[in-house]
């Protein structure tokens, strides 16, 4: 484990262009022009960028992206995940060798969700024990920092034993970023209503928590998602965020899901 390397990491200096403190994060799922994806951080006070990476990267670009990232002294984590790697740990194992054998990376960030899976629904104690048991071997098997985007609700999971997956994933790993997707920022409802349970937990625990906003735009969830309220109202809210959080011990800051929704909000 390496908590004290992962929150240096989330607690990034004062980005000046944004006056935030570059302790928000984004995902970055496609392959865009490095200088373009590390001059919108920079603009935004983003402090780590979270790159999907495939076991065989396209390293010319992947190596431009991390040259351009640490000259802004932005960090990099290398993204990977799939439902499926909640029972295949083989699987997730040779990926995060093959992406940690590029020496490119500051961190390794999984989004797993194992609540996608069928088992989840007829035999979810088991198939939550699974996923931890997979967050388990990952991070003994790396020296980076390590850290997983985990549902708002896991708190409500028991697994054998009445142990509670929240408390364990939070055990297993070095950071969390919560799904705590909300187009509002305070009361109820809202972002840090819905990550408060996580960030609970997490200064029990002496972890890093990341709330979590979502930008593209969702049919099934319209208040899951700031698409409709725009660039301005995001914001806004997430310097509301960042206020209500530094009143949490557990508070990493944000992570805006994504990159490419996020420079096509509207004003």
């Amino acid at each position: 484990m390496a908590v004290l390397a992962i929150v240096g990491t989330l607690a990034a200096p004062a980005n000046a262009a944004t006056g935030t403190t570059g302790s928000r994060a984004m995902w970055l799922w496609t392959k865009p022009a490095p200088a373009d994806v590390v001059a919108w951080a920079r603009a935004h006070g983003v402090g780590e960028i979270l790159a999907a990476t495939p076991a065989k990267p396209d390293l010319a670009w992947l190596r431009d992206l991390r040259a351009q990232s640490a000259a802004a002294g932005i960090s990099l984590a290398a993204l990977g995940g799939d439902p499926a790697w909640t029972t295949q740990h083989t699987a997730a194992l040779s990926w995060l060798r093959a992406v940690s054998a590029t020496g490119l990376f500051d961190a390794v960030h999984v989004d797993v969700e194992p609540h996608a899976l069928p088992e989840w629904g007829t035999d979810r104690a088991r198939t939550a024990q699974q996923y931890v048991t997979l967050l388990e071997k990952l991070n003994a098997a790396t020296t980076l920092p390590l850290s997983a985007d985990v549902a708002f609700w896991y708190g409500e999971v028991l697994l054998p034993k009445k142990a509670n997956l929240a408390d364990e994933v939070l055990r297993s790993v070095d950071a969390v970023t919560v799904m705590s997707y909300r187009d509002t920022a305070t009361g109820p409802g809202s972002v840090t209503a819905v990550g408060a349970d996580f960030l609970r937990r997490g200064a029990a625990l002496r972890k890093p928590v990341r709330l979590g906003v979502e930008t593209q735009p969702l049919d099934e969830c319209a208040y899951c998602t700031f698409a409709e309220e725009g660039a301005t109202a995001l914001e806004a809210a997430l310097a509301e965020i960042e206020a209500a959080g530094s009143t949490q011990r557990s508070f990493a800051g944000i992570a805006v899901h994504h990159y490419d929704a996020w420079r096509l909000l509207a004003a």
